[in-house]
């Protein structure tokens, strides 16, 4: 079983469907290779590194090293502008 193929079980394991996991197994590779290259680590290393990030978001768990985000405030955003009904 190749590597693509074990991340996506691993990510359909966790709910992801067919598709989906398919293309998140190809984007942790992707990324798993970029961080390597700016990090200079070992891609092993990087690639467990998402692989945490991925079980603990699924869990709902925020890892410590993430700041913390604040909703905009009230009014900050302007309301999208209504759909115009199909003809």
């Amino acid at each position: 079983m190749t590597e693509i193929e074990q991340l996506s079980q691993l990510c359909e394991r966790l709910g992801a469907p067919p598709a989906q996991a398919a293309a998140m197994a190809a984007q942790l590779l992707k990324r798993a290779d970029q961080l390597a290259l700016e990090r200079k680590r070992p891609r092993e290393e990087t690639l467990g590194h998402l692989l945490r990030l991925l079980v603990q978001g699924r869990a709902g768990e925020v890892p410590a090293d993430f700041p913390a985000t604040q909703p905009p405030p009230a009014g900050s955003v302007a309301p999208a502008p209504p759909i115009a009904p199909a003809r």
